[in-house]
């Protein structure tokens, strides 16, 4: 099984929380990180203040946060199969916004 290799190339705030992600192959995802900011690495991204310190890591091509939170470039260009087990596994950790 070939499991693709995706990088992030750039990025866009539209919104709070939801970021226009740009991939090396041309495509492009809006995704809304809302749902899945729970627990206690994703948790602290729900202060926008910190959500919007994101980054592009140079070495693996991925978002970054300061906290450490990152996602997979794959997850992130694949986003609406991987949204809602993302989403259902937040809710675990409790503490989703509404």
């Amino acid at each position: 099984m070939v499991h693709p290799i995706y990088r992030v190339r750039s990025f866009e705030i539209v919104r709070p929380y939801t970021l226009r992600v740009g991939f090396d192959d041309g495509t492009e995802q809006e995704i809304d990180f809302q749902p899945v900011l729970a627990g206690e690495l994703f948790g602290p991204l729900r202060d926008n203040a910190i959500f919007n310190r994101v980054q592009i890591d140079p070495e693996v091509h991925t978002l970054v946060w300061p906290n450490g939170a990152d996602f997979d470039p794959a997850t992130l260009h694949d986003w609406p199969a991987y949204r809602d087990s993302l989403a259902a596994r937040a809710r675990q950790w409790g503490c989703t916004p509404a």
